[in-house]
């Protein structure tokens, strides 16, 4: 398993365990690149994570599409190794 992929299986176990909708974007050819890793949707409240390991940082795509979501009233996230610990604290201080 990648490192990236291991931050994704923790932070879907995070989402699992607080109750939230969520599922992995894929694009498969036919969606929009750059969009979050994986979409979620807790209490009401649209969400999209980007995960990263050892140092990745997101691509300006990612970046925009994660500006997309903050205008747009969602909460962006990237998350990675160091702080997936500290992801269900980031979605509920989030109003």
């Amino acid at each position: 398993m990648t490192p990236e992929k291991k931050v994704k299986v923790k932070i879907c176990k995070i989402l699992d365990k607080m109750g939230a909708y969520r599922f992995y974007a894929s694009t498969g050819g036919y969606g929009s690149s750059g969009i979050p890793d994986i979409i979620a949707c807790y209490q009401g409240r649209f969400i999209g994570i980007e995960a990263k390991a050892n140092g990745g940082k997101p691509t300006a795509l990612q970046l925009k599409n994660l500006n997309d979501i903050a205008i747009s009233g969602g909460q962006p996230l990237v998350v990675d190794e160091t702080n997936v610990d500290q992801l269900e604290y980031l979605i509920s201080k989030f109003k």
